[in-house]
């Protein structure tokens, strides 16, 4: 599939994968589909940046090529390794046949054959049915040594092996980046991208979003979860719960035949939303009565 000629068709083709976009997240992701340029989404874990990338390989019937970032990640574990247990038995092999000519070994072992790509390689290679989307997941947690070594390679779209020469992509990866701003990215990484802030998404857009990935809630049961953790954001909780754990919520209740929120039903599912235990102890009993009786209140009929 081609990329979508604007705006609208950008938020039609990931609503087609049940991705509710905004008017402004459509915009930068049409910009970046358009100008060839990487993505940075930014914001809360749990608030979709994750999943465009998935809607947007989906929706483009492209292969999803996922870097998941962590400490300590090095350019040889994000764009290739030697297979050593393969390349072992090789020169085992050739000893035992005698007459090894270690020139000629040397040369055999370190070609294509025994290449074990990692994901940035994979991007820059030829894919059916067209460019690939790299998700470069969770960049916050990197270092800056790798940052600087990403920035390069996005701006060439190349990476070198020294034993087989600089493999440059015909077609340059739809490149998505994600922060969840545990630290500050590098300027320089962020200038080589278009950027959004992914925010928590207001009441009736949670609902749409709800009613896409859900839709078997009824909307009286939709409306009180949205409205309850939507008031649990407010709290001065250590960690607020994303869009995601709404629709894990949701789920958990609708796997329980629940139709409406109690106290003792939020008691009893409160690790589908919050994931840690003081969170969870300080909304233990009045305080989850206390939030539902308000959210109850400032609900209008459905």
């Amino acid at each position: 599939m081609q990329n979508p000629t604007s705006i609208g068709a950008v938020q039609d083709m990931l609503a087609g994968q049940d991705y509710v976009c905004g008017r402004a997240l459509g915009t930068v992701t049409y910009l970046a589909l358009t100008l060839g340029r990487p993505l940075f989404l930014e914001g809360e874990a749990g608030t979709g940046k994750t999943e465009i990338a998935k809607a947007i390989a989906a929706g483009l019937g492209r292969r999803l090529i996922r870097l998941q970032c962590y400490e300590g990640l090095d350019a040889a574990s994000a764009v290739y390794e030697w297979n050593f247990a393969e390349q072992m038995i090789a020169i085992r092999t050739a000893e035992a046949a005698g007459g090894v000519d270690r020139g000629h070994l040397k040369d055999e072992l370190f070609t294509e054959d025994y290449l074990v790509e990692r994901p940035l390689l994979q991007a820059m290679r030829p894919q059916a049915g067209g460019a690939p989307v790299l998700l470069i997941d969770e960049i916050d947690r990197t270092d800056e040594p790798f940052e600087a070594f990403l920035l390069e390679a996005l701006s060439d779209f190349q990476v070198t092996i020294p034993e087989l020469g600089t493999i440059h992509a015909p077609e340059p990866p739809i490149v998505i980046l994600t922060s969840n701003r545990t630290r500050e990215v590098h300027d320089a990484l962020k200038r080589r991208c278009l950027y959004h802030w992914v925010d928590y998404p207001t009441f009736e857009r949670e609902i749409d979003i709800l009613q896409a990935r859900a839709p078997e809630a009824a909307e009286q049961l939709s409306r009180e979860v949205v409205a309850f953790v939507q008031a649990l954001r407010t709290e001065d909780l250590f960690k607020k719960p994303g869009v995601a754990e709404t629709i894990d919520w949701a789920k958990c209740l609708l796997a329980l035949d629940v139709i409406s929120l109690s106290p003792e039903v939020i008691a009893d599912t409160l690790g589908a939303i919050l994931k840690y235990q003081d969170d969870i102890a300080r909304m233990q009993g009045s305080e989850a009565k206390r939030i539902l009786d308000e959210v109850r209140s400032t609900l209008a009929p459905a």
